[in-house]
C-alpha cells in the first residue's frame, strides 16, 4: 500500500515541479520504511538528501497527509545501497533528515566525501607524508588550510611534476577536514570529472542542480586543473563557480602540473583568479627526500630492508616518488613470494627494467643545468643568441649530450636551445666529435659530464 502511495504522490510532484528538478532530485527516491506514522524515504547522498529535505520536505508532508491522514512525519534518509536496489529497504539509515519540520537534523556522524566527488585513499594523510626542502612550504600551506576554519589566501594553488605530492596533500586536507571538523562538506574530484559532470547536466538541460551541488560545498578541491585547458565551457562554468565559493567565504584548493601564469590553454581571468591566492609548487626530490621516503615506507610494511638498498634506490630513481614507492614494493613482494633476502643484487635483478628506463631517462633540462654549472656560465646563456666561444662551446656540448642521452629529435632539441634550427644541433655534435678526438682535456670533459649525468 505504501508503494502505490508513493506513486501517486510522485505523479503529483512531478507536475508541480517539471521534468528538470524531477530527474535531478525526485526520481531517485525510494520508499524506505513505515513506522508510527512516519514514512522514511530513502536517497543516496547527503547532498540530496539535504537538498529534498530542504525544497521539498514540506510539501512531501502535505501530500502524503493528504493520501493518508495517519501519515504525521515523512523523514528523508541516506541509504545508498536501497537506492541501488530500487525498492523498499529495511537497512538502518546513516543520516536522517524530517519533514516535521521540514528542517535537515543530521546525526553527528562523520560525513561521507560526496559520492559526487572520488573516493580518497586512505594511505595519502599528513602522518604518512615525508617532509623535506622540495614539498616543505607546500606542506605547510595544505595544514594551515585543513587546520583553520579561515586562511588569509585562496585559493591555495599546488603544482609540479607527476609523483611529487600533490594529490597527496589534497587527499590529506580531505582526510583531516573530515577527521577534526566534520561538519565541514568537502568535495574533491579531478577536473576531468568536473567537465564531465557539466556536459551531462548541458545535455540534461539541468545546469541549475549542477550549479547548486558545487557552489554549496564548504571546501572545494580540484585535481589536474590542467586537463580543462583548451575547453572553453567548462573554464567558463568553473571560473563562475570559483567566484561564487570565494564570495561566500568557502575554500578552494586547486593543482596542476605547471603554475597558473605556464597553464596554456586557460582563459587570462582564470589565470588571474588562480593566481590571486597562495601559489607553491612542489619542487623534484632531493636524494634525502628520497631516502627519508623508502625509510618511510619500510617502516609502514613492517619489513627490514638494508640500508644499501634504499640508499641505492634513493640513488637510481629520482623521477617521482610514486615509481619509487613502487620499486619498494616490488623488491619486497619479490622477497616475500620468493623467499630470498633483500641484497643489493636481488634489487638489481628485480628491477632491472625499471633501472634501465630510469638511466635512460635524462632530460634537456637536466644537461643544460649540470654543463652550465660545469663551464660556469649563466643557465639562461643555453638559449640566448650570444656567440662568444665562452657560450657556444658549452651550448655545443650540451647539444651534443643532448642528443647521446635523450630520444628527443634534433628539431626539439634546438627548440630546447632558443628555438634553433636542427641543423645547428647536427653542427654542435660533429664538432664536440671533432674536438673530442683532438684535445683529450675536453674530451675528458665531457666523458665526466656523461658519467655525471648518468648517476
Amino acid at each position: 500500500m505504501i508503494n502505490s502511495q508513493w506513486e501517486r504522490i510522485a505523479g503529483r510532484l512531478r507536475d508541480e515541479v517539471g521534468d528538470a528538478a524531477w530527474r535531478s532530485w525526485l526520481r531517485p527516491v525510494v520508499v524506505h520504511s513505515l513506522k508510527d506514522g512516519a514514512v522514511r524515504l530513502a536517497l543516496p547522498t547527503r547532498f540530496m538528501r539535504d537538498w529534498v529535505a530542504t525544497h521539498y520536505g514540506e510539501r512531501l508532508r502535505v501530500l502524503w497527509g493528504a493520501e493518508d491522514p495517519s501519515i504525521r512525519a515523512v523523514d528523508i534518509v541516506v541509504d545508498a545501497a536501497a537506492t541501488s536496489a530500487g525498492k523498499t529497504a529495511l537497512a538502518k539509515p546513516t543520516l536522517v533528515a524530517s519533514s516535521a519540520p521540514a528542517a535537515i537534523a543530521a546525526s553527528p556522524a562523520a560525513p561521507e566525501v560526496e559520492e559526487l566527488g572520488a573516493q580518497l585513499d586512505p594511505r595519502l594523510t599528513f602522518k604518512n607524508f615525508v617532509v623535506g626542502k622540495p614539498n616543505e612550504f607546500a606542506y605547510a600551506a595544505a595544514r594551515r588550510v585543513a587546520e583553520a576554519a579561515q586562511v588569509s589566501f585562496n585559493p591555495l594553488f599546488l603544482y609540479g611534476g607527476v609523483g611529487l605530492g600533490k594529490t597527496h596533500l589534497m587527499h590529506a586536507i580531505a582526510w583531516h577536514i573530515r577527521e577534526h571538523d566534520p561538519s565541514r562538506r568537502v568535495l574533491y574530484l579531478s577536473a576531468e570529472k568536473f567537465m564531465y559532470r557539466f556536459i551531462r547536466a548541458l545535455r540534461s538541460q539541468d545546469t541549475m542542480s549542477f550549479k547548486e551541488q558545487f557552489r554549496s560545498v564548504d571546501v572545494l578541491m580540484v585535481d589536474d586543473v590542467q586537463f580543462i585547458a583548451g575547453k572553453d565551457a567548462t573554464q567558463e562554468e568553473f571560473f563562475h563557480t570559483f567566484n561564487a565559493l570565494v564570495d561566500q567565504g568557502r575554500q578552494i584548493v586547486i593543482s596542476a602540473d605547471k603554475s597558473p601564469s605556464d597553464l596554456e590553454g586557460m582563459e587570462e581571468r582564470l589565470k588571474s583568479r588562480l593566481n590571486s591566492g597562495l601559489v607553491a609548487d612542489l619542487h623534484a626530490t632531493t636524494y634525502e627526500l628520497r631516502l627519508g621516503i623508502l625509510e618511510s615506507k619500510a617502516e609502514q610494511m613492517g619489513v627490514p630492508v638494508p640500508p644499501k638498498v634504499m640508499e641505492f634506490l634513493a640513488h637510481k630513481i629520482a623521477s617521482n616518488v610514486r615509481e619509487l614507492e613502487g620499486a619498494l614494493n616490488r623488491v619486497v613482494a619479490h622477497s616475500q613470494l620468493v623467499g630470498r633476502a633483500i641484497t643489493l643484487e636481488t634489487t638489481q635483478e628485480v628491477l632491472h627494467d625499471l633501472l634501465r628506463a630510469s638511466d635512460r631517462r635524462i632530460t634537456i633540462e637536466e644537461i643544460q643545468k649540470r654543463v652550465a654549472e660545469h663551464f660556469n656560465i649563466k643557465l639562461a646563456e643555453m638559449g640566448s643568441a650570444r656567440r662568444s666561444r665562452q657560450v657556444a662551446r658549452p651550448r655545443q656540448v650540451a647539444m651534443y649530450l643532448a642528443k647521446q642521452l635523450t630520444s628527443r629529435s634534433l628539431p626539439e632539441i634546438g627548440r630546447k636551445f632558443g628555438g634553433r634550427d636542427h641543423t645547428t644541433v647536427m653542427h654542435a655534435v660533429k664538432k664536440v666529435e671533432e674536438l673530442k678526438a683532438s684535445d683529450q682535456n675536453f674530451s675528458e670533459d665531457v666523458d665526466l659530464l656523461r658519467r655525471m649525468l648518468q648517476g
